[in-house]
């Protein structure tokens, strides 16, 4: 188990104080075990570059960097990071393994109904994985239906549902438990094009350049561009408000932007005015 630092007692102090004044009805659960100085477990996946184990799983990633940072914002510095399949990270959170989803988790209508999300941390988009060259020409959804493409992608993944949308056949579509399992479905022709987000195509592709690369996002559909945010349970209604507003305070600063850009988020990332609400109905 990794102590990032014990919680600092004069920092708990002020945050005990600060929560009794500003949410006196809402259930605190987590919020009480922040206060008691117990240990907070963040869940993610092997998700690079958004969130994954470092040696002796230390938490690294910029959506981990980023809530290391908002959780640093609310005196808590003592964190406990889980690992698991994507698949089994909400699903995780919900059976108590854990006390927030850091994974870079887009924020859908269906996932607002099993979890509470926070405001949104960034917005992102999609892109496809092809062999070098692009030999079938798949730089959308509607290519590799019209083209009887293999599309592969993560299960549980965002990119079933659209796909699907889009008009792609079960038959068409291959799931499989995470990035590593895409690039090698899509390398050994066991699929055309695999759909995982834009940031992980272009670290999938890293390491891969002769023979691999990534098309463009802007050439998915609009609607396909989602919001980020850090899911927690439901009945965690206090230390969601908490977090939010400590989130107000450090996104975009000199030194969240510090903290995440060696894995590429930049101000471009930035979710702008959009609300979770927005999110939660709207995608």
């Amino acid at each position: 188990m990794l102590r990032i630092k014990k919680l600092i007692r004069p920092a708990l102090t002020a945050m005990a104080a600060f929560f009794a004044l500003s949410y006196p009805q809402a259930q605190a659960d987590l919020l009480e075990k922040a206060k008691a100085g117990e240990t907070i477990r963040i869940g993610f996946a092997n998700e690079i570059p958004w969130a994954y184990p470092g040696e002796g799983n230390t938490p690294m990633g910029f959506v981990n960097a980023y809530t290391l940072g908002v959780l640093k914002e609310m005196g808590i510095t003592d964190v406990e990071p889980v690992v698991t399949e994507w698949g089994g990270l909400i699903p995780g959170l919900k059976a108590n393994r854990f006390d927030m989803i850091t994974g870079g988790m887009y924020i859908l209508k269906e996932r607002c109904e099993n979890v509470a999300f926070s405001d949104p941390i960034g917005t992102f988009g999609d892109a496809f994985v092809v062999k070098k060259g692009n030999p079938k020409g798949l730089n959308n959804y509607q290519d590799i239906k019209n083209k009887g493409a293999v599309f592969v992608t993560g299960a549980g993944y965002n990119q079933i549902k659209v796909a699907k949308k889009e008009g792609i056949p079960d038959s068409s579509i291959m799931q499989v438990p995470g990035p590593t399992e895409i690039l090698a479905a899509v390398k050994a022709g066991r699929a055309d094009a695999g759909g995982v987000p834009y940031f992980t195509a272009l670290n999938l592709v890293k390491e891969n350049v002769d023979t691999v690369e990534v098309t463009d996002p802007a050439k998915l559909p609009k609607w396909t561009q989602h919001w980020v945010g850090i899911a927690f349970r439901k009945d965690d209604t206090a230390f969601v408000k908490a977090f939010n507003e400590a989130q107000k305070a450090y996104l975009g600063t000199d030194a969240m932007l510090n903290s995440v850009a060696q894995y590429g988020y930049t101000q471009s990332q930035l979710p702008g005015d959009v609300t979770t609400a927005y999110a939660c109905a709207n995608r």
